[in-house]
């Protein structure tokens, strides 16, 4: 017996239609939908500032109007944590507008997760936000009780998958096998179609490049799963585009959770055929003691200004017009960094092909600072500075950034509510089999690498896929080789040295890297690359999207029988 367990949001801005074209595509047990991230808590706690009713995700609001009444009649129940930092805002407004377009429905709700009113007690200082990564058996709890929709607030991504499957199997805290292979199932699909072959390195080799299909996590009662999608959609699910999501945002082999520490170094995938995807042989250890607690401070003002340089002495423009903007800066903001894109080629046929663009990047805890007082001063250069000047859009004011900060607090600290669909409340305890949960200790490159025989050069991407993405200021970059007897090769080639020479804007930074030879990878977690996270950053690709790729087109000795056959084992 299995459960099938789809996802129609990866992010708070994902495709508004996918909600009603995952329950028109074909059979669900469970729709889930992925509204949080670090960035979103922040957005949702400058709405809450402005309006105390607010703070929760609108747009899952809008998916209801046109598709509550269809999940209810098809069976379908619904999990989402669009619930943010107001999640009985939500359930009020779901329940009003359940009532307006004539569908009975049961609401259950999560929450517990928001600390403001204890921060300074719990050691947080004074954030705008403060929330607790909660677990799944909050959600199990409330379908138990027969919710039809569960609005969480800040549960973990994977809990939105795991709490189905511990309600529909009756699991337990100590089941922690079973935990963990709903965790990984639950991590898969929380991205939506970055699963089904969205953002994915190969995707030239996939079929359908249209409009990609969302996931589907097929559960069983031992916790292995098959990750699939609806017939028909676009994408594919291969075991290369399951292992890309899976080495998205993690760490060590160790993927802590607050229900069970998830072993990546144990999880087997397995092409069972065309967009079904096997993953089975999970194993869990205890959770810890302390919960992750997402916290985001107001940290000032930033503004912006991009400059076009167009042609001949580049180099010499972009220093004449900085200096000029910074005599001319008064007062001057308290961080002022210019980033000059060298763009432009010799010779060139178009006049873009021939420009590059300086930009400038100001930040002030005084608003005025950065408004109007720095973009005019550039605006005031225009007919007094190199030749050819101009801007890639108007002037104008400063906006509000803030900056993420991880924090622990001891589980028992955080009260975990439920509340029914009749109204009853009530708490969900912290794991009984909680524990200290030994460090992943990253390892290098071997230090003797075997021969593979004659070399050419050629870009790494060639017979490497990669997935980066951001942890608060720091980022990691999976990657992995499709032929599994490629992977003694990336071991011995892509140590922590080579990394830093082939991305020369981490070279003095810390780099951690992890072994995942299961799954015929490695990740590399880079320390501070983003400075103090994504809203505050200034760096060219603020949430390292780009970064996989950018090391992909790095240019390395490849063995040349790799090079014969470049689709490798699978796809």
């Amino acid at each position: 017996m299995s459960i099938r367990i789809g996802n129609a949001s990866g992010f708070y801005g994902d495709r508004f239609a996918a909600a009603r074209e995952m329950l028109d595509g074909g059979d669900l047990d469970y729709l889930t939908g992925d509204y949080l991230a670090e960035l979103t808590m922040l957005i949702l706690g400058r709405d809450r500032m402005k309006d105390p009713t607010r703070g929760y995700a609108k747009t899952f609001l809008r998916q209801m109007e046109d598709s509550l009444g269809l999940a209810v009649d098809k069976g379908v129940k619904i999990v989402v944590n669009a619930g943010g930092l107001n999640p009985t805002g939500l359930a009020t407004a779901l329940r009003e507008l359940a009532d307006r377009v004539g569908v009975t429905a049961a609401i259950g709700q999560v929450d517990g997760d928001d600390l403001m009113d204890r921060a300074a007690d719990l050691g947080l200082g004074t954030p705008l936000t403060a929330n607790a990564y909660l677990g799944a058996f909050g959600i199990a709890a409330a379908l138990d009780a027969g919710a039809d929709v569960v609005v969480t607030g800040r549960v973990t991504d994977a809990s939105l998958t795991v709490g189905p499957a511990a309600s529909a199997f009756g699991w337990g805290a100590t089941d922690l096998d079973q935990l963990a292979g709903a965790v990984v199932a639950g991590h898969i699909i929380e991205c939506g179609a970055q699963a089904t072959g969205g953002n994915y390195s190969f995707f030239t080799e996939l079929p359908n490049l249209g409009r990609i299909g969302f996931p589907i996590a097929e559960v069983a009662a031992d916790g292995s799963s098959v990750i699939t999608k609806h017939d028909g959609t676009g994408g594919a699910v291969t075991v290369g585009t399951v292992t890309a999501q899976l080495l998205y945002e993690i760490g060590g082999p160790r993927y802590l959770g607050p229900d069970v520490t998830t072993r990546l170094d144990t999880v087997a995938l397995t092409q069972l055929g065309p967009d079904r995807v096997q993953v089975s042989g999970v194993r869990g250890e205890v959770p810890p003691v302390d919960l992750k607690v997402s916290t985001n401070h107001l940290a000032g003002f930033r503004n912006e200004m991009t400059l076009v340089l167009t042609g001949l002495d580049i180099d010499t423009k972009a220093r004449w017009v900085q200096q000029q903007v910074e005599e001319a800066l008064s007062p001057r903001p308290a961080d002022l960094r210019w980033e000059l894109a060298r763009l432009d080629q010799p010779d060139a046929d178009t006049e873009e092909r021939a420009s590059a663009l300086l930009r400038c990047v100001v930040k002030d805890n005084d608003p005025n600072t950065v408004g109007r007082a720095f973009s005019s001063v550039l605006v005031e250069l225009a007919l007094a500075s190199y030749p050819g000047f101009t801007m890639t859009a108007p002037p104008g004011n400063g906006t509000p950034f803030g900056v993420f900060e991880p924090r622990y607090v001891p589980a028992d600290e955080v009260h975990h509510r439920v509340t029914a669909p009749d109204g009853t409340t009530s708490e969900i305890p912290p794991s009984p089999v909680r524990g200290d949960v030994p460090a992943d200790e990253p390892v290098d490159a071997p230090a003797s690498p075997s021969d593979w025989g004659p070399t050419t050069e050629a870009p790494l991407g060639t017979v490497v896929g990669a997935r980066s993405g951001d942890k608060g200021g720091d980022a990691n970059i999976g990657v992995w080789v499709r032929d599994p007897d490629q992977f003694e090769w990336l071991d011995a080639t892509l140590s922590v040295a080579a990394l830093r020479r082939l991305l020369p804007e981490i070279a003095d930074l810390e780099v951690r890297r992890h072994r995942l030879p299961n799954l015929s990878a490695l990740n590399f977690v880079i320390s501070g690359v983003l400075g103090r996270g994504v809203a505050d950053n200034v760096r060219f690709d603020p949430q390292a999207k780009g970064l996989g790729e950018w090391l992909r087109s790095r240019v390395v000795e490849i063995p040349e029988n790799f090079l014969s056959d470049t689709r490798g084992a699978h796809t």
